[in-house]
């Protein structure tokens, strides 16, 4: 028998590939991203980056149309830039299969919220299916291929970070090809005018019907008796924590939880004494239990917010002590940019200056601490100089400070265009300033419109963002090299004296990804005044020994932007 340790991920790319994906598209987004990484190694599958989720859902959704297997993942925040696609597809349906993936992120380990997209799929009128494991995570991805061709409608795949992210062992099976079933002229299936949508909402209603009746027999909802005292309801990740707390208990352990299988779950508490529904975050399988009249622990007792796990379970559900924390007053050790990383040398520009500075999603946003304290605001992808404008029309020209958006480049492609061109278009004061590092740096160095390199590793177009922005209607565009700081802290300075919008591109390759050859710097004890300047990059290289300034070589990536602040020359 063929197994492998394969992460949650790497389990669902393994599955589209068995199943016959012949298209897979994604932006990059922690917990997804590997989903798509993994997927581009095997052959007989198109995979590519979009520049953000609606593109890829909506790729997918165009090749699934002309009768192929498709696939679209993103991490949770991604289907709210997708859900208009998302919407419009359960009401179209699907020729060939369509797999949506969603990689919910309880705990925030790496977003801005934690919304739980399973209630995407009850607002969509879309199935749900929730793995527990990484096997699961492959069976269950064939699986929503099935059902999406059988039904004519899109499936929602929902993960969670520790599926995504953790690795179990995964039987693995062939390439099962699903020839393709070609494109069908179909305006009043494929065109969403009204008069059309109309009739294809009374379609998907009933074609959510059939599911309902699919979700009570599915053998995935199913059953595992045992004490009878004690019936616990869950899915995901949930149901393994909740399997190691209570290992006698009674199991209902829901892999489709959308359409919900009423009469599998009444049947299930008429069995029971006690009903507990224990899920990660929001009380989604709780108030459908609660909503068929049966009483049912859940919530009030298990928190709603941040990951679950056995021992948050144990501490939540029963009056047993709980193992022992683990040890305590370890030093806090918050996120830093890298050494070497251009960003600090772009923030340490702005630091003290007469701003308020929009901030955006990306590594740059670690900008928003000390050292740098160089942002106000952080919210979606893109937001950074939509905030910055409304900020400007709200207080005008008698508050002298200038609004600053910064935004990566990777993001300026995702979401960033429009914002831009209404800066643009409607006379905003905002200067944007593009932090160019060549690469979607948070998520692993992925490719984007701006490398010249397709997710394969072809050459493709390089799109330059200065030219973009003029394109944009931003007449003033200038680049600097936040590896001079010093240099770029002016130009800065003197751009704030300006009157009318303007685009600053900060443009240097992470150091990651060139990994800088340049020696070590040093710091001439004599020299050093222990004024601290250089400290306020943020580098993890720079420390303070013996009262004076120090660089950990093993740290140093020799950049040199310590050298360029010194105002004493005592580094070289």
């Amino acid at each position: 028998m063929n197994r492998k340790l394969l992460s949650g991920d790497e389990a669902i790319a393994r599955g589209a590939w068995e199943a016959g994906c012949r298209v897979a598209a994604a932006y990059p987004g922690t917990p997804s991203t590997e989903i798509l990484e993994s997927l581009a190694g095997y052959d007989g599958v198109y995979c590519e980056w979009s520049v953000n989720e609606k593109v890829a859902l909506e790729v997918a959704l165009g090749a699934a149309t002309s009768g192929v297997r498709s696939l679209a993942a993103m991490k949770h925040v991604g289907l709210n830039v997708a859900a208009d696609p998302f919407f419009s597809a359960a009401y179209i349906g699907s020729n060939g299969g369509l797999v949506v993936v969603t990689a919910d992120d309880p705990g925030l380990h790496s977003s801005q919220n934690e919304q739980d997209n399973r209630w995407y799929g009850m607002a969509a009128k879309v199935p749900v299916l929730c793995p527990s494991d990484s096997q699961e995570a492959k069976d269950l991805t064939g699986l929503a291929f099935d059902i999406s061709e059988e039904f004519d409608i899109p499936v929602l795949l929902r993960i969670t970070t520790r599926i995504a992210h953790s690795s179990t062992v995964v039987e693995l099976g062939e390439r099962a090809e699903h020839p393709p079933r070609g494109y069908v002229k179909r305006p009043t299936k494929t065109i969403i005018l009204p008069a059309f949508a109309r009739a294809r909402h009374v379609d998907l209603e009933g074609r959510v019907d059939r599911l309902r009746a699919y979700a009570e027999k599915t053998p995935w909802n199913r059953a595992e008796p045992g004490d009878s005292n004690l019936g616990i309801i869950c899915d995901g990740v949930a149901y393994q924590y909740a399997r190691e707390v209570f290992p006698g208990a009674s199991f209902l352990k829901l892999g489709m939880v959308h359409p919900f299988p009423v009469e599998l779950v009444r049947r299930f508490a008429a069995g029971v004494s006690e009903l507990v529904a224990v899920e990660e975050t929001d009380p989604f399988i709780e108030l459908q239990v609660r909503a068929l009249g049966l009483a049912v622990t859940g919530k009030d007792r298990l928190p709603r917010w941040h990951e679950l796990s056995p021992r948050v379970v144990r501490r939540s559900l029963t009056e047993s002590e709980p193992p022992p924390e683990p040890e305590q007053g370890l030093p806090n050790r918050p996120p830093a940019l890298c050494p070497g990383c251009p960003h600090a040398g772009l923030f340490y520009a702005l630091q003290r200056q007469p701003v308020i500075v929009g901030g955006d999603i990306g590594c740059y946003t670690l900008g928003a601490l000390p050292p740098h304290e160089a942002m106000d605001s952080c919210i979606d992808m893109g937001a950074s100089i939509t905030f910055a404008h409304g900020a400007d029309k709200a207080l005008g020209k008698d508050d002298k400070r200038r609004r600053v958006a910064i935004i990566g480049d990777s993001t300026f492609f995702h979401s960033g265009i429009t914002g831009l061109v209404n800066t643009a278009y409607n006379k905003s004061d905002v200067i944007t300033i593009i932090a160019d590092n060549r690469t979607t740096g948070m998520t692993g160095h992925q490719q984007h419109p701006g490398t010249g390199r397709t997710l394969s590793g072809e050459p493709t177009v390089e799109v330059d963002t200065a030219r973009l922005a003029r394109a944009c209607g931003i007449e003033k565009v200038v680049e600097v090299d936040p590896y001079r700081p010093t240099e770029t802290r002016k130009r800065l300075r003197e751009l704030f004296e300006e009157p009318g919008p303007a685009v600053v591109v900060s443009k240097r390759p992470c150091a990651l990804l060139v990994r800088l050859q340049d020696p070590p710097k040093s710091v001439d004890r004599e020299k050093c005044v222990a004024c601290k300047t250089c400290l306020r990059l943020g580098c993890p290289a720079l420390t303070m020994k013996d009262g004076k300034s120090h660089i950990v070589a093993t740290l140093c990536a020799g950049c040199g932007m310590c050298a360029d602040v010194c105002p004493k020359g005592a580094i070289s």
